[in-house]
């Protein structure tokens, strides 16, 4: 299970590591996971081989290695020395949630986003920001529709009003027609005003979806 730190901390984060033999990306991960140890950027690394404890991959409930927590973020597959130190640093510093919700995402982990969020770990304006610009892999953008859509008509979509405000200025069609058909979905009253201004906007499909989403809000 994903765990997400509530506050930032000063303190190294620990790590977990499970691996097995014949894996060709385990030995990369151990070598920089034990070299960000040797930093005191981790402060603890455990490494299991499931081969020999198969009932810490049952627990982990993973069928992947490597497989691995650097603080409250669980992360699998190949990663070089920087990234493992990027992670590193984010769950030392209680940020990076945004950038945690693009990697569930780009790998297939649709379920766990929402997981997360619907324990309370994390809120939807951390998607936003992938929002914004076109070079958010295709991946991500579709993953982050989803959750947005699984939210609909909820306090916590409502919750992002101004936020997916905000990209309605986008100089990119594509990015601000997604936004209003997202602020429809908040069903918020508060989206009123900005989907009315897209009703002038340059772009047809633009203020055809906003005239769809407004028809969406009960006034």
């Amino acid at each position: 299970m994903t765990e997400v730190m509530n506050s930032p901390t000063s303190a190294a984060p620990d790590a977990r590591l499970l691996i097995a033999p014949g894996c060709a990306h385990c030995p990369i991960v151990l070598e920089g996971l034990s070299a960000l140890v040797k930093d005191g950027r981790i402060g603890r690394l455990e490494v299991v081989n499931i081969a020999a404890h198969p009932e810490a991959a049952q627990a982990a409930g993973t069928r992947t290695v490597p497989w691995f927590t650097i603080g409250p973020f669980t992360l699998t597959g190949a990663h070089s020395s920087s990234e493992l130190a990027e992670w590193a640093e984010r769950a030392r510093n209680g940020s990076g949630l945004t950038a945690y919700f693009s990697h569930l995402l780009e790998t297939n982990r649709l379920d766990d986003v929402i997981a997360m969020l619907k324990r309370g770990e994390g809120n939807l304006e951390e998607l936003v920001p992938l929002l914004e610009g076109l070079d958010t892999p295709m991946a991500v953008r579709i993953g982050v529709g989803a959750v947005i859509e699984e939210f609909a008509d909820t306090d916590e979509l409502a919750a992002t009003v101004d936020s997916l405000a905000t990209l309605v200025d986008s100089e990119q069609p594509q990015v601000r027609a997604d936004a209003c058909h997202y602020l429809g979905l908040s069903r918020s009253p508060e989206a009123i005003p900005f989907l009315e201004a897209c009703l002038d906007d340059d772009d047809e499909e633009v203020r055809e979806i906003a005239a769809e989403s407004l028809g969406m809000i009960s006034r």
